[in-house]
């Protein structure tokens, strides 16, 4: 559903990305783990198509993405929600208004029952569906963007950060949220600092330190304190070594 192969990306004198490969089939949770400057959301943005690489490849639903046509550019966009770890919606409109207009954007044209049916699905409380977002959480306003994918029928979500600052309920229901969506076919690629909710999602991890995927790892196989142990030794190799 998402393919990345061999991609390159360098700003001036910084290499931010460097050979980087990796997939996520539907169904599938990859989650990105990586110190700030690793390259994850370096990553992210390539998929996006907000910036172009030096070299390399992104396949989206079987479909190379070609950077050098706004046709092939807007087609891969149209498979993809992008949640960020601020979610940038209306925060005069309710949750209903906030996804009619995100729709109408997307040149889709839900009815209000598969809106409320999508808001349902995330666990939105239905008296907040008609009041303002500014009277929301940060993990309510996550969950009109995932009611968004919904709707949109997104065969790939790409989550940038999305459980920073959400406390550990809030984290767990968004866990929760995330699992169902890829049971029912969606590829999901989280870039996260967050141990615990990449190990409680991912089929698989990335582990990501100065441009380079330095492990790729079956989550089936580790437990938590192994990932962190093992992200730790990746990323910093001489500490870890002083540590043991």
């Amino acid at each position: 559903m998402l393919e990345i192969n061999n991609l390159s990306k360098q700003f001036g004198d910084k290499r931010a990305l460097n050979g980087v490969s990796c997939s996520v089939k539907s169904g599938e949770i990859m989650c990105l783990l990586g110190a700030n400057g690793a390259g994850k959301s370096t990553t992210v943005n390539l998929c996006l198509g907000f910036i172009k690489p030096d070299s390399g490849t992104i396949s989206i639903d079987g479909e190379l993405v070609d950077f050098d046509k706004k046709e092939s550019l807007a087609n891969s966009r149209q498979k993809l929600v992008y949640i960020p770890e601020q979610m940038n919606l209306y925060q005069d409109f309710n949750a209903i208004e906030n996804i009619q207009y995100l729709a109408k954007l997307s040149d889709i044209s839900p009815n209000v029952n598969e809106i409320q049916e999508a808001l349902t699905a995330t666990g939105l409380e239905s008296a907040a569906w008609n009041k303002p977002l500014k009277n929301y959480s940060k993990g309510m306003r996550q969950k009109v963007g995932i009611a968004f994918a919904i709707v949109r029928k997104a065969k790939v979500l790409l989550l940038d950060e999305p459980t920073s600052g959400l406390d550990p309920s809030a984290t767990i229901e968004f866990i929760n949220i995330i699992k169902k969506l890829a049971e029912k076919g969606a590829a999901i690629f989280m870039v996260t600092h967050d141990f615990y909710c990449a190990h409680s999602l991912a089929n698989k991890i990335g582990i990501m330190n100065q441009g380079n995927m330095v492990e790729f790892l079956d989550n089936n196989q580790l437990s938590l304190s192994s990932l962190e142990q093992i992200y730790h030794q990746s990323v910093n190799p001489v500490s870890s070594s002083k540590v043991a």
